[in-house]
């Protein structure tokens, strides 16, 4: 099969953060000591010479460019200083881009001037939207959610949840033709006979339930450098505080405005914290708090290699994220104070507008790992449990 060469990839990846990998002469060390690298995952130093040669399609198709959670090892104990470690996150941004359509992640994470401008305004334009028809206030608690219609918030929250869908739907699919392809894959592989459908199905779980949920990997394999530290300031907890605790906190207004639709409750009604939406809501916004803060502290520090590579789209997607755990807890203050406090309207209004910011710009930004590790951990996943079934064929 012929493969395309684009002889400007390296130079465009560059664009995205990574470091010159051209001194990078393919010696194996980043393989050799990269904790995750197995005999289906050579990498870094696949993917580099992908770069290196211009070959664009096994880059964006090559489920290992998502399997790595950049420990920092390969950086360190390279003889070249090429920054291997480096380079793949910066890959990621540049895969990001490639799978959207709108080059909106491009612009976030090469223009930073350009992506930061747009960020305010666009939080400017939801904030002036919602303001439009904002209705009078009160001393009522509850009239806090009197401000902005809640049928606006609601119908506004259901639009930026289709474009979004539509918009990660977009790149999953993309991404998952380029796998298919490299991997030698088909639907039969997928859901073509029983035995398929199993496979897929412990993929799934593996993806889903033991790496992306239980962070196995991220945890087992990549934290030997710090075992020193206690478990509450290890990456992989707080990736896993930050992740859990955004995704906790839209499952949990999601099913308060569920709630609301069938009658149940109505939105905003002040209920105790063993509440099951209020309780959800209340441990992930602590965790989310507590995530984005030591995301925040350890970049300001520099403490690892990959807090020292941060993107202004980073600081941008980390700023958002702690705002909106920290405006939730002041809105819920509010509510539950014996007369709303004038502040809180402003508040209220803040942090709705950032939290639909948040939620549109997440398929353009890092969050969008979110996303695509767990469709590369499936292949990867999927991968190994097809070729030991084939190696425990008779004959």
């Amino acid at each position: 099969m012929t493969a395309l060469v684009d002889a400007g990839l390296l130079a465009d990846v560059q664009k995205f953060g990574a470091a010159d990998v051209s001194a990078c002469f393919s010696c194996g060390n980043c393989t050799a000591i990269c904790p995750l690298s197995d005999n289906d995952g050579t990498f870094p130093r696949r993917l580099i010479r992908y770069a290196q040669v211009g070959m664009k399609d096994a880059l964006l198709g090559s489920k290992e460019l998502w399997t790595c959670y950049y420990c920092g090892e390969c950086s360190d104990t390279c003889p070249t200083q090429a920054d291997p470690g480096g380079f793949m996150a910066a890959a990621r941004r540049y895969a990001i881009a490639s799978y959207d359509r709108t080059h909106l992640a491009r612009t976030m994470y090469t223009s930073p001037v350009l992506g930061s401008v747009f960020a305010i305004l666009l939080a400017a334009f939801f904030a002036l939207f919602m303001y439009s028809s904002h209705g009078a206030q009160s001393t009522q608690s509850l009239a806090l959610f009197g401000f902005i219609p809640e049928g606006l918030i609601h119908n506004t929250g259901v639009a930026v949840m289709v474009l979004v869908f539509l918009a990660g739907l977009s790149g999953v699919v993309m991404m998952a033709r380029g796998i298919s392809r490299r991997e030698g894959l088909s639907v039969r592989d997928v859901v073509g006979s029983r035995a398929a459908l199993t496979r897929s199905i412990r993929a799934l779980w593996v993806a889903l339930g033991i790496e992306s949920l239980g962070q196995r990997r991220y945890r087992v394999d990549c934290e030997t450098v710090q075992e020193t530290q206690p478990w509450y300031r290890r990456r992989w907890f707080i990736h896993a505080a930050t992740m859990w605790g955004f995704l906790g906190l839209l499952a949990a207004t999601i099913l308060d405005y569920g709630l609301a639709v069938v009658g149940i409750k109505a939105t905003g009604t002040p209920v105790p914290i063993w509440y099951p939406v209020r309780l959800l809501g209340t441990v992930a916004g602590i965790a989310l708090i507590y995530g984005t803060s030591m995301l925040i502290v350890d970049r300001l520090r520099r403490s690892n290699r990959s807090a020292s590579d941060s993107t202004a789209a980073d600081w941008t997607l980390l700023a958002l994220l702690w705002v909106t755990g920290v405006t939730g807890f002041l809105i819920e203050l509010a509510l539950y104070l014996p007369q709303a406090p004038a502040w809180g309207y402003w508040v209220f209004l803040f942090h709705v507008s950032v939290a639909m910011e948040l939620v549109l710009l997440a398929p353009f930004m890092k969050f969008a790992h979110a996303v695509y590790r767990p469709v590369a951990l499936f292949f990867y996943a999927l991968a190994g449990d097809k070729s030991t079934d084939t190696e425990n064929e008779p004959g």
